[in-house]
């Protein structure tokens, strides 16, 4: 966090709390309003609302063992359901400005590695199983407890990381970035736009958000971050309405025929807790393998997650702690549980939600917005997903501008801390994931350590959660030389 921002969101004699509600969240406390936790709340959710139409693309899209697929409608049911509930649970528990819904990558693990090898039920109950094993984690105090081993540069690192991470997806999502074909034969993975230059109002919208935000940030204007998306949305309706536009991506920016739908609850409570292991042709090895790979993600995803919006909203401690930790870790593996039962796929913690703290909210108050607007997406989710990414967008790249300044903590002439800490921030941006980042940031820290004969300064977690990056990392020639191919 900027000292800039350490000034005006965190004073050194906040007022004191004004009512129970106050008292109850600590608002005054850390500096905040409810105003700023309101408009926190806001952006939230409308930076992670295309869950509600992704998390059915990519479920709904996919085929299990049987050839039998989930339907559109309940998907987006559940995952409303699961986004909502989860998310009011997280701030009044754990009471961080941390929202939670179906976590991306994971859901695709699920379609496309999972749900090929047994049926939809199966499937869910392995998310099951491993949001139980995360909580029994957390029970023992082994979750929270390689938190506080990892050392204070590489949690700074891995904010940073973060920080270019979400601003990558930012321009990923927006358009502006774009992943170039394999059959066009470059060894250039990505380039500017859809070929090459900047075409489309599309993506004129997110080049005037982008300027809009940082400009309004520049200008200390409060809400700058929720003005700029909302201003962007009644821009792009006004485009769409004037503009002969082919596609907006997920989501178009039109005043949709039904303001109203209802939710249809089919898909929740259908999982089969064990039947994985009595799946014909799955063996034991390739479901605790994969049980094992759902766990890793989940686990560091969640911990890069924490530990980035508490650090970006200033509530790390001196000693670099979350607080309210073991409430928090335990929320998150509840959520994966809740996830799997409901059949949207694990639930976890969303680093999207540095863009409401990017608008200041410091508490869990603001979840309650989030998740108030996740319930009313049950009934009105025609009209609260016409947020066209190019609008919401802009705010992911401001954030990551923001989460981006705690580079400057870092010690970068100390090379065992500098290396792990550049890899850290590199890998995750570069291979489109929180947990890859952390894995090459620990074993890099372990094996220099080592090299350097300081290897008593390695806490024995670390070691520990190395060797299963290790694993992690060599997990398909683990596979082959045991047979489970």
């Amino acid at each position: 966090m900027s000292e800039l921002k350490k000034a005006t969101d965190r004073p050194s004699q906040p007022p004191a709390a004004g009512n129970g509600v106050d008292r109850f969240f600590r608002i005054s406390e850390r500096g905040s309003t409810f105003g700023r936790e309101i408009r926190g709340g806001l952006a939230t959710f409308f930076t992670m609302a295309y869950i509600l139409v992704l998390n059915p693309l990519i479920l709904g899209s996919a085929e299990d063992k049987y050839g039998q697929q989930l339907d559109a409608v309940q998907l987006t049911t559940a995952t409303a359901l699961v986004a909502a509930v989860m998310t009011v649970v997280m701030g009044v528990g754990g009471n961080l400005p941390l929202a939670l819904a179906a976590g991306l990558g994971l859901n695709a693990v699920v379609a496309f590695q999972i749900a090929p090898l047994m049926s939809w039920a199966d499937a869910m109950g392995l998310i099951v199983v491993e949001g139980m094993l995360i909580c029994v984690l957390v029970v023992t105090g082994l979750r929270e407890a390689v938190m506080h081993a990892i050392p204070q540069p590489l949690k700074q690192a891995i904010s940073v990381g973060i920080g270019l991470f979400i601003a990558f997806i930012g321009f990923v999502d927006a358009g502006f970035v774009s992943r170039i074909p394999d059959a066009a034969n470059t060894t250039v993975p990505v380039q500017l736009g859809g070929s090459g230059t900047l075409t489309g109002w599309p993506m004129l919208v997110f080049c005037l958000g982008v300027l809009l935000t940082v400009g309004l940030l520049a200008r200390r204007v409060k809400g700058a971050i929720l003005i700029s998306i909302v201003t962007m949305t009644v821009v792009a309706i006004l485009v769409d309405s004037l503009a002969d536009i082919k596609t907006w991506g997920l989501t178009t920016p039109a005043w949709p025929d039904q303001v109203v739908d209802s939710p249809d609850f089919g898909l929740i409570g259908d999982f089969d807790l064990f039947g994985a292991f009595g799946e014909p042709g799955v063996g034991v090895v390739t479901v605790v393998l994969l049980i094992f790979t759902l766990i890793l993600s989940d686990f560091f995803d969640t911990m890069g997650t924490v530990v980035g919006i508490s650090a970006e909203a200033g509530l790390l401690d001196e000693d670099g702690k979350v607080p309210n930790l073991g409430r928090v870790l335990l929320i998150d593996g509840a959520a994966a549980v809740a996830g799997g039962a409901a059949s949207s796929s694990s639930a976890t913690s969303y680093i999207e939600s540095a863009a409401g703290v990017g608008e200041g909210a410091r508490t869990g108050f603001s979840n309650l917005v989030t998740g108030g607007l996740f319930a009313l997406a049950l009934f009105l989710t025609p009209l609260l997903t016409i947020v066209p990414l190019q609008a919401a967008a802009p705010a992911l790249v401001a954030v990551g501008f923001l989460m981006m300044t705690q580079v400057k903590h870092i010690d970068w002439d100390r090379y065992e801390i500098a290396v792990p800490a550049f890899l850290t921030i590199a890998v995750m941006p570069f291979t489109y994931s929180i947990t890859n980042g952390i894995g090459a940031g620990f074993l890099a820290y372990v094996v220099i350590k080592t090299v350097l004969g300081k290897a008593r300064e390695v806490h024995w977690l670390l070691w520990g959660t190395s060797a299963l990056f290790l694993v992690y990392f060599a997990i398909d020639p683990i596979e082959q030389l045991l047979g489970v191919r």
